[in-house]
Parts: C-alpha cells; structure tokens; sequence
C-alpha cells in the first residue's frame, strides 16, 4: 500500500536550540534530525512522501523547510510558521510563497498547546490571521490538547474557507484517563465539514509498551467523528521514538485501521494528505494513482465506518 507520512519533523541543533526538548524523558531525541535519518525508515515502510512540520515559533525555520523540499524529493509538502496575529501576515505568506521551494508550502501551524490562553484561537487578531492563510490558499494545522478543542471548533466555524488540521488527534489520554471530555470536544470539531484529523502523535501519549489495543477506544473515536475520507497517517518522527520506533509507529496505524474496506484505508494512508496538502500540484509525485484525483478540491464527509 502506498503511504504518505504526513507528519514528521527535522531540527538541527548546531543551527538553533529546540528548547523545548529537555529533562530525561526527552533525552533519547535530543539531538539532531534530518531527512537522511529518515529515509531508511520510510522507504523500508512504504512511505513514498512526507509533510515536513515546524517546531518552533522563528521565522527562519519555514525557509530552511522549503529550501529542503526543493532539495529532496521524500519531502513533498511543508506546515511553516507565521505571526497570525502580525498585521503583516498576508505580506509574509506572499513572501514565503516566493522562496526557493515556496511551491511546497501548503500550511501554517503555530504552537497553540503552549499558550497559556484556552481561547487564544477565539482572539480577533488570530481569526483574522487565519482569514489570511485561506486567502493564500493554505491549510492550518491545529496542534492543541483537550481543553483547547472548544476555541478549535470555535475557529473552524468563524472561518468556513481554510481546510484545519487537527495534529495528534488532540493529544487524548490514552490509557490514563476519562476520554469523555477529549472525545466531546472532538465531536464539536469534527461537526465543523473544513476539518481534517491525523492519525499521529497517539504512542507518546499512552503509557510505555501499552498494546495496540489500548488505542482503539481514541481510534474508535476519530475515525467515527471525522470518517475515514477526513483522516490522515502521521508518524510524528522523531518524536515517535520517545515512544516506538517508525515502523511500530506504521504497524499501529494499519492496526487502527485494519477494519476499514480498502478504500478507506487509502484515503487514510495517503489519499487525504494528497488532497488536503496538494501533494502533485508541486509536480512532485507522491507514488501510485491518478494524479487528477489529488487536485480535486477538499468535500469532507462525515460518513462513519467503525
């Protein structure tokens, strides 16, 4: 089966600081990260295509993500960073867009789990700023946990036009609480037709060595809410390997989605990512299919399967 990864991040640690990897538990990826370290893993899973994914809030990091995907044909798509709340923010998308690999820049995303504000996406100036990432024609990412998912859906209503991305399935407690919360504010997001969710991130967020099978009940959950044809797989490496390693990471999505008719397991494995991050349009090829269907414009569905 062919497989987009879309999910996964590089830093290098001589170019800046990631400050957020510190204390013990993050030891094992503290260091640095590039897509050569990748490419074994993914060709070894059948990932034929990644979306490279920002981790820090500066400016520099979005070109040096573009430089790389101009550069390397694993790297098909880019979620960078811009100020949403600056009054420039169209001006910047226009600026990004005209770099070298500005082609491969299909999102946004900026680190909401950090701001100490629930309703920072309820914010004016935030709404307005994502108005403008629409406007150029770019999806947002969400990265937020459970309390947050309430300003998400909030957002997604206020902004009918931009395609959301919910990273991480909003970062449920796998194994180690009530879901109840996390999964009604996935139910309000989900309601909202411009969203899309990715099946990553969920190994970090469960206890070590819990079985694939602690995972249904958040799988379940998305694949329910959003339907097959609105989820999309993400390794979330190298953050994964706190966690398992990348094919473990592979195996359990196919686990997850090991009911689902084949279709939807395409649409799940790549065909969303396609669609939603315009894999193609670049000239890039993303592997096997047609390439007519990849261009086709974002119809979300709520059609449950599970």
């Amino acid at each position: 089966m062919n497989i987009i990864d879309a999910h996964h991040h590089v830093w290098d640690l001589s170019v800046r600081d990631q400050d957020w990897i510190t204390g013990p538990r993050m030891a094992p990826i503290r260091r640095s990260f590039c897509a050569d370290d990748l490419r074994p893993a993914a060709r070894a899973a059948g990932v034929t295509a990644t979306v490279l994914v920002q981790t820090v809030t500066v400016p520099q990091e979005t070109p040096e993500m573009l430089a790389l995907a101009a550069a390397d044909a694993l790297v098909a798509a880019v979620v960078g960073w811009a100020d949403l709340t600056s009054p420039a923010i169209s001006d910047e998308l226009a600026r990004l867009a005209q770099l070298p690999g500005g082609q491969y820049l299909a999102g946004i995303r900026h680190q909401v789990q950090s701001e100490p504000d629930p309703d920072w996406l309820r914010r004016p100036d935030v709404i307005r700023g994502l108005r403008a990432v629409a406007a150029a024609g770019l999806c947002y990412d969400l990265i937020v946990v459970p309390r947050q998912l309430p300003a998400a859906a909030y957002a997604a209503a206020a902004v009918p036009e931009l395609t959301m991305v919910l990273d991480h399935a909003a970062k449920p407690p796998v194994s180690r609480g009530d879901l109840g919360p996390w999964a009604a504010g996935i139910r309000a997001l989900a309601a909202q037709p411009n969203t899309v969710c990715k099946l990553s991130g969920l190994v970090t967020e469960a206890p070590a060595g819990a079985p694939g099978s602690a995972f249904l009940p958040v799988a379940d959950v998305i694949l329910n809410e959003f339907g097959p044809q609105r989820m999309m797989f993400g390794s979330d490496w190298p953050v994964c390997l706190l966690a398992a390693g990348y094919a473990d990471v592979v195996r359990l999505a196919a686990f997850l989605a090991r009911g689902l008719p084949k279709t939807d397991q395409a649409a799940v494995f790549w065909l969303t990512a396609a669609r939603v991050y315009g894999i193609g349009r670049s000239g890039r090829d993303a592997g096997e299919g047609g390439g007519g269907a990849w261009l086709l414009p974002m119809r979300p569905s709520r059609r449950s399967s599970r």
